[in-house]
C-alpha cells in the first residue's frame, strides 16, 4: 500500500520524464526505474540506520533493483486490488532480499519500518508537489503548470530521511532517560515529568539530591546546598522529600529536592541523579 501511494506520487511528479507531443504523453522508462531504484535505495538505508543492522551495500542495491522493477507492473492492465496485492508481495520480496529473514517478528519489525519510512517520504514529497504545482480559489485547486524538477527530488529525498532519523534518534534517547515521577512531599503527591542525567550526580551527606524549576512553595525545612556545574556554580535551595518514586528505577527515600531555575530541563520538571540508576 506504501509502495503504491510512492509509485503514484512518482507518476504524479514524472512530468520532468515526459515530453507532451500532440496532446500524446510520452514516458521514459529508464528515468521511471532510475527514479524508483533511487527513492528505494534511500527508503532500504533509513531501515538499516534506524534498526541499526548490519547489512552490506550490495543486499541494498539488490533489494532496491528488484523495488524498481515494480514498476513496469503499471504498465499492464491489471485491476486495482490486483496491482496492490502484487505490490505488497514485491515490496515483501525485496525486504528479505535486503534484509534477510530469520524470524517472522523480525521480519514484521522490518517491513513494519519500511513502510513507515515509506509513508514519510511519500507524503512529503505530495505536500510538496501539492504547494508547488497547484494554487487554490476557496476549495478549488487548479494546476499552475509548475512541478518539481527531478534534480530537486534527488537532493531533498535524503535530506528529509536524514531529518528523520536524526530525529527518531533523539526521541529513543529522550524516552531511554524520561520517567514518570511521583515526589512525596508530606501530604502531597507532585506527579512530574523527570530525566535521568548521568551528569548530575550531586549529593550532600550522602544523600541524592534532584532538581526541579517549579516554585518552592512548601514550608518544609529548607537546606542550602552548594553545586559546581560546568560554567558556574551556586548555592541550590532544597527541602527534603520523603520519597521519590520513579517508575522504572524504584523507590527512593530521604532525597534532597532543589529548586532553581537556572536548569534547562527542556519539557521534563525534575532533573533525576544519575547515581539513581543501578541503584
Amino acid at each position: 500500500m506504501i509502495l503504491l501511494k510512492i509509485y503514484k506520487m512518482t507518476l504524479y511528479l514524472s512530468h520532468f520524464f515526459y515530453t507532451l507531443n500532440g496532446g500524446f504523453m510520452i514516458i521514459y522508462i529508464d528515468g521511471l526505474l532510475f527514479l524508483n531504484f533511487y527513492l528505494d535505495f534511500l527508503l532500504l538505508l533509513t531501515v538499516v540506520v534506524i534498526l541499526k543492522k548490519n547489512v552490506k551495500i550490495f543486499r541494498i542495491v539488490l533489494g532496491a533493483f528488484i523495488g524498481s522493477l515494480t514498476i513496469l507492473v503499471l504498465f499492464f492492465k491489471i485491476g486495482s486490488l490486483e496491482l496492490f496485492f502484487i505490490k505488497i508481495y514485491l515490496s515483501f520480496i525485496m525486504c528479505i532480499v535486503c534484509f534477510g529473514y530469520k524470524s517472522l517478528r523480525g521480519f514484521f519489525i522490518d517491513i513494519g519500518c519500511f513502510y513507515m519510512v515509506s509513508i514519510l517520504l511519500g507524503g512529503f514529497l505530495y505536500f510538496l508537489n501539492i504547494n508547488f504545482s497547484y494554487a487554490h480559489n476557496g476549495i478549488i485547486f487548479f494546476n499552475k503548470g509548475f512541478s518539481i524538477s527531478i534534480l530537486f527530488l534527488i537532493i531533498i529525498s535524503p535530506i528529509i530521511l536524514y531529518l528523520y532519523v536524526r530525529q527518531i534518534k533523539l526521541f529513543k534517547q529522550r524516552m531511554i532517560y524520561s520517567f514518570k515521577t511521583n515526589i512525596y512531599i508530606g501530604n502531597k503527591i507532585l506527579n512530574l515529568n523527570g530525566y535521568l542525567d548521568s551528569g548530575n550526580t550531586l549529593t550532600y551527606k550522602n544523600t541524592l539530591v534532584i532538581i526541579t524549576n517549579i516554585d518552592n512553595n512548601f514550608k518544609n525545612k529548607k537546606v542550602y546546598i552548594p553545586y559546581i556545574v560546568i560554567g558556574g556554580s551556586g548555592i541550590l535551595e532544597c527541602i527534603k522529600v520523603k520519597k521519590v518514586e520513579v517508575i522504572g528505577l524504584g523507590v527512593f527515600e530521604n532525597v534532597y529536592l532543589g529548586f532553581s531555575k537556572n536548569f534547562k530541563l527542556a519539557d521534563a520538571d525534575v532533573l533525576l541523579n544519575g547515581l539513581m540508576k543501578g541503584r
